[in-house]
């Protein structure tokens, strides 16, 4: 997932569906406790895909897994950070996420994911992010959704290029995670690009 954001939203703050069907697969709001087991695990086999540009994963624990859990109800429940397991064949194989960074305007959004390495391929990513843009355009005044990522990860930008976002800028970043380049590319989609789900 991008970093974190830090941001106060109103209470009672609108919300996309708690389960959304993609094609071959599904974004469900995770469970809490009940998902640790499963997604500790889904990580630890996913650390080496993860670690040239996630950087939490130099501090991942089991007990950062079940903070990361434990935290994810109050942020859904008061509009700060929408995050998903992105679920195929009844397993967890990642996650997702639509949250606003403080440092951003309240009429945008950003799209996070990642993917366990056996999952990639199959477009859940694509399928996330297309969904998560869709429900974004359905949150009250937001007029754009971006995504982030090193320029340096292909991978990553092959999702916003296939959906149709644009190249909106690049700027310096901190070299927070092994492979990053001290630079993020930031893809936008408004509202009139919105591809249909």
């Amino acid at each position: 997932m991008n970093r974190p954001p830090h941001v106060t939203v109103p209470p009672h703050a609108a919300a996309p569906p708690r389960l959304i069907e993609l094609d071959g697969g599904t974004l469900r709001r995770f469970d809490g406790e009940a998902d640790l087991p499963e997604f500790f695990a889904v990580i630890e086999e996913s650390l080496d895909h993860l670690r040239p540009w996630m950087p939490w994963v130099a501090e991942h624990s089991r007990a950062k897994t079940a903070e990361f859990l434990a935290g994810r109800a109050e942020l859904w429940d008061s509009g700060r950070e929408f995050t998903y397991a992105i679920v195929c064949d009844g397993a967890i194989v990642g996650t997702c996420g639509l949250f606003r960074r403080e440092d951003t305007p309240a009429e945008a959004r950003e799209i996070g994911y990642w993917l366990h390495p056996a999952a990639t391929g199959r477009g859940l990513a694509t399928g996330a992010a297309r969904a998560l843009a869709a429900e974004a355009f359905r949150l009250p005044g937001v007029t754009h959704v971006e995504i982030v990522h090193d320029p340096a990860n292909p991978a990553s930008g092959a999702v916003p290029a296939r959906l149709g976002f644009t190249e909106h800028l690049r700027r310096p970043a901190e070299v927070l995670a092994p492979a990053e380049t001290g630079e993020e590319l930031v893809w936008r989609l408004t509202r009139d690009q919105a591809p249909a789900r």
